[in-house]
């Protein structure tokens, strides 16, 4: 397998936080227009903000959180030549879950429902260390 392509995984990753920072300055120029105090965003207190900027930047912060793992694990994947197959869908179902987690989260917010999506990424982020760390391993005994 071209190494290079367990790399694509993390762009779309990059591109799904760049589109919830969007979504989250979007967020909070409707705040300013509903009568929100713009200066309240140079200190980010004196206010009371509605949920809806809440719940995108709670969004946006967590893309800063458990996704770090995952740039991680797929740079040393890349790094050490140790990409596969396996290590390349991982990735991407690991993409595939956040993004279902970014709907929920950002749309109707079930919580049942995102803490669902949010562990089934959380297992597919563990395998992904398992998986590199096994052929890492084994590589190393050739």
């Amino acid at each position: 397998m071209p190494q290079i392509l367990v790399l694509y995984p993390a762009f779309a990753m990059a591109l799904l936080t760049f589109v919830a920072a969007a979504w989250l300055l979007r967020c909070r120029i409707k705040a300013v227009k509903s009568g929100l105090a713009p200066l309240y965003f140079r200190l980010n207190h004196g206010a009371k903000l509605p949920d809806y900027v809440v719940q995108a930047t709670q969004h946006y912060d967590n893309l800063f959180e458990m996704p770090m793992l995952f740039y991680v694990v797929v740079l040393l994947a890349y790094v050490t030549q140790q990409a596969d197959w396996a290590l390349m869908w991982l990735g991407w179902g690991y993409v595939g879950t956040r993004l279902a987690h970014t709907l929920i989260h950002l749309g109707q917010n079930k919580l049942r429902q995102r803490m669902r999506v949010f562990l089934f990424s959380y297992a597919l982020l563990v395998l992904m260390w398992v998986w590199l760390f096994v052929c890492l391993v084994t590589s190393n005994q050739a």
